[in-house]
């Protein structure tokens, strides 16, 4: 018969820490830790099986698992020596959850369970602590009728803060036992208000309407939007693991605390976390206090200190991992609730992996699969401008939860978080984050709170999706009703408004007002450069080139480790300032001699632009792609200029030199240049642009175009092959749908490069030409068009648009949907659609590689620093991916880690 219900606890388990997909993260912990003879309180797990059950079978478990359940409990009272339910001496219960991937703050926790009017009368008499039992039967109904029972948390809070304040108690321990039974009275009298009931007093019951709890949790809003976010799959549920009550809150010699065995941060090696005395564990993570140190914790309870340090580290090299860990302290006892593999940031992810690796507790191989691709992103985050910051007010100072620098505008709820993103730069601040801010810190540069600490949910949180964060701001004082932020810090007051403009430095834990620059990383750090080493040592010759259209961006990109360029879009050169009069002249040409004359003056500029892309990437090669867009996109609106025509004859003299700037003609000009321009305008004029007159068509029927930019590229490599610098040019025509269009754009581009080359005595210069497949005919005719093309390169943006019919600026008015009800995965603009598109590109590189087998195959597109679409990329035969400079490392580690699965799977095929 199969299981549903997993015991632990007693130097005892029925699970084990591999079985994960089933116990959860949290319900393997608990059981590998039992095996291990770690104290853990005894309990039981029930499976990730059950919440999928749980749904199909209308918000209900199977009768067998109600069974396996009530066995397990038996056991476990057995264990204990106390009941569930009983009035002298019962058993008191923890209630999380825990699924296979941590979802930090995400699910529900309900602690304290099985108290009731008589229990909690037991347990007072016998702890002879009254106080201790009524603290704790108000943070069950508290919690519990949050979670179970849907009762604004808000309005426990008011109930609680009214009696603090009517004592004039500073902190909760200052509440007198009387002070809690008259809150327990008050809680009680909300419950039966808002829900038409007595508070459940049946112990039992209290179980079955917890344990359905955590499973809802799983699809709360806030935990779909997590595991988007985070990648995590619906389908795998979360287990709900019941465990007997040990109590931090017992008095002075009990606390409760949360850490990580290193660094979460920065992946320094050092004991990290913080500790309440005289607490649960949810005062730690919620923020309610702000806890100590943990290095505190020797000075407080040197034995309990010395234990758990001694337990986490055999845990680290148990996992062979950096462990998170929560432990409670009952009365000088130490008691380990928790541990996993610690989520951390980019930075202390890499510097974690090398460590290890020079520790020898891991390979080198292990430590490139530990970093997932995205963390990378974190160690190329902007740093504050030392020198600008100092001229800056510094209004509030804070722990320092998660690197990296960010500058917004101040934002006091996530709703007007979101509201704000859409004009700008955004930093979420709040008095504390929760669960419930996720979609207002996921649209966040950066986050700062005003209470909280290290482990906190917005530090927690903020480091997993790598945002700037810093907590425990204690000179803030939010009004989120007011949108505003009273400070009081140093000295000075300062009352922050929504939209002003403050400066967040994540890694030193500081606040400046206003907007400063930032300044990139250093990727040639050791961690980093070592760590990358590591990667391209797996990653073999599959390639990564970067996207980019200047010097700079090259420039960028091979400080980043980029091996060539793989797309170099020459119509983002025209738009510059002094380029648009002369493109827009050749527009406007009515025949070629006048369009020639404008080209030669464009030449000069797109020659040095090729020449400085040549020797930024010095021996490495270059695609470049010619003129993609439609003409119209190089004039002005047709409805901007009706306006100004229109305008014209009242114009003032000032407003006509400003028009006269904006069209490039002198002010005498413009009656005749307007209407000129307009009927122009009107001529480009497309239904349908994006599948109109434009890429290879532009060049078929203005051929003058493609020989000015040919000229240019070829001139431009004689250029720096003359400086001893080895060049090596990829000429690219876009949009090709039949292989006539490649062999006639590409007789003139060999035209020309035989004239340049034969005239500069460089006629072994290596050059190639090729096209991009970006439309679904390419694909299905890429046999025929790989006779002319040495090379292809996906413009995987377009062909998703025309593989799918979709158009990618419209899509966003229905993703949400269409992503909520599973129709796509994810949004296919941003990972690759390799169930459609993707066998349309394994098509085309298959029929050319029959064609032409030495075929050099890439992707251009956004999906070229996408690491599943990169592993797809790897494993279909493609030579190399292209990107964004700054994605460039993501794409190295993608590959490395495709290659490694990639030779796994191999391995495992020859073994069989």
């Amino acid at each position: 018969m199969k299981r549903y219900v997993y015991s632990f606890g007693g130097g005892t388990a029925d699970g084990d820490g591999k079985m994960r997909d089933i116990l959860g993260g949290k319900g393997a912990g608990l059981a590998e830790m039992s095996k291990a003879g770690v104290p853990v309180p005894p309990g039981f797990t029930i499976s990730t099986e059950v919440c999928n059950l749980f749904f199909e079978n209308d918000h209900k478990v199977p009768k067998q698992v109600d069974e396996e359940i009530h066995q397990a409990l038996d056991k476990l009272e057995k264990q204990m020596g106390k009941k569930l339910g009983d009035p002298n001496d019962p058993l008191l219960l923890s209630v999380r959850s825990g699924a296979k991937f941590s979802m930090p703050g995400m699910m529900n926790t309900i602690l304290n369970l099985g108290l009731n009017d008589e229990t909690t009368e037991g347990l007072a008499k016998k702890t002879g602590n009254p106080r201790f039992a009524y603290d704790c039967y108000r943070r069950f109904i508290q919690m519990f009728g949050e979670v179970a029972l849907h009762i604004d948390m808000a309005k426990f809070d008011h109930i609680f803060d009214t009696r603090k304040a009517k004592v004039k108690a500073k902190l909760d321990t200052d509440l007198t036992a009387e002070d809690l039974k008259a809150i327990i009275a008050d809680y009680k009298k909300l419950v039966k208000k808002e829900t038409g009931r007595e508070f459940p007093q049946d112990a039992h019951e209290q179980l079955m309407l917890a344990r359905d709890a955590v499973f809802n949790s799983w699809n709360t809003p806030k935990a779909i939007y997590y595991r988007r976010m985070e990648k995590i799959p619906d389908s795998i549920g979360t287990a709900a693991n019941v465990q007997a009550m040990v109590f931090g809150n017992m008095g002075n010699h009990s606390g409760t605390g949360v850490g990580f065995t290193r660094n979460p941060s920065t992946g320094e090696k050092v004991f990290y976390g913080e500790f309440l005395v005289n607490a649960q564990g949810e005062d730690v993570v919620a923020g309610i206090r702000t806890p100590q140190p943990i290095a505190e914790l020797e000075q407080v309870m040197p034995e309990a200190y010395a234990q758990l340090r001694d337990i986490t580290s055999n845990l680290e090299k148990h996992y062979r991992d950096v462990q998170d860990f929560e432990f409670t302290i009952e009365e000088g006892k130490l008691y380990m609730l928790q541990t996993r593999n610690g989520k951390r940031t980019g930075p202390a992810a890499v510097r974690v992996a090398v460590d290890m690796v020079e520790e020898g507790l891991i390979s080198k191989e292990e430590a490139v699969q530990r970093v997932a691709p995205n963390q990378l992103d974190q160690l190329l985050h902007p740093v504050l401008d030392p020198a600008m910051r100092k001229g800056l007010q510094k209004i509030a100072a804070g722990l320092p939860a998660s690197p990296g620098a960010a500058v917004g505008r101040a934002a006091f709820s996530s709703e007007d978080a979101v509201r704000l993103s859409t004009e700008g730069p955004v930093i979420l601040v709040r008095k504390e984050t929760t669960p419930d801010d996720i979609h207002g810190m996921d649209v966040s540069k950066g986050i700062l709170t005003a209470v909280g600490g290290l482990t906190s949910h917005a530090a927690v949180v903020a480091r997993g999706m790598g945002r700037p964060c810093v907590v425990g701001a204690s000179s803030l004082a939010v009004d989120e009703a007011k949108k505003q932020a009273t400070i009081l810090f140093e000295g000075h007051k300062t009352v922050l408004k929504e939209g002003d403009w403050i400066s967040l430095d994540g890694t030193q834990g500081e606040v400046y007002l206003g907007q400063c620059k930032t300044n990139e990383p250093d990727p040639k750090s050791h961690y980093f450069a070592t760590f990358m080493q590591w990667a391209d040592e797996f990653r073999g010759d599959f390639g990564v080139r970067a996207n980019a259209d200047i010097p700079r961006d090259a420039k960028a990109a091979r400080v980043f480790g980029a091996e060539g360029i793989g797309l170099c879009r020459t119509e983002h050169m025209f738009f510059a300032e002094d380029r648009i009069p002369h493109m827009q002249a050749m527009i406007l040409a009515r025949d070629e001699k006048t369009r020639k004359n404008a080209l030669k003056k464009l030449l000069p500029m797109q020659r040095k632009d090729f020449a400085g892309l040549f020797e930024a990437m010095d021996g490495f090669p270059v695609v470049i792609r010619t003129l993609d867009p439609p003409l119209h996109e190089f004039l002005p609106k047709r409805e901007n200029v009706m306006v100004d025509l229109a305008k014209l004859p009242y114009a003032s003299a000032k407003e006509k030199k400003e028009m006269a700037q904006t069209y490039g003609a002198s002010v005498g000009e413009l009656k005749k240049h307007l209407p000129e321009l307009l009927k122009r305008v009107e001529e480009l004029h497309e239904f349908n642009p994006m599948l109109g007159h434009r890429g290879c068509r532009l060049g078929i029927t203005y051929p003058e175009v493609t020989e000015m930019q040919a000229r240019a590229i070829f001139e431009a490599a004689v250029q720096v092959a003359k400086k001893g610098k080895k060049v090596i040019p990829e000429v690219m025509i876009p949009l090709v749908g039949s292989v006539k269009e490649l062999e006639n754009q590409k007789q003139l581009v060999v035209r020309v490069a035989n004239e340049v080359l034969e005239d500069a005595g460089m006629k072994d210069l290596k050059y190639y030409v090729g096209t991009m497949i970006e439309i679904p005919r390419a694909a299905m005719t890429a046999d025929e068009i790989a006779r002319e093309a040495e090379f292809f390169s996906f413009g995987t943006n377009d062909l998703t648009q025309t593989t799918m019919g979709l158009s990618r600026d419209d899509y966003t008015k229905f993703s949400r949907q269409y992503e909520d009800l599973k129709i796509f995965k994810a949004d296919p603009f941003a990972v690759l659609d390799q169930d459609g598109v993707g066998k349309v590109i394994e098509m085309a590189v298959k029929l050319g590689r029959k064609t032409r087998p030495d075929l050099e195959v890439g992707i251009c597109g956004e999906h070229g620093g996408e690491p599943s679409s990169v592993e797809f990329c790897y494993r279909i035969g493609m030579n190399y991916v292209s990107c964004s400079p700054y994605r460039v490392p993501i794409a190295r580690l993608a590959a490395a880690q495709a290659a490694i699965s990639g030779h796994r799977k191999a391995e495992a095929q020859r073994t069989a």
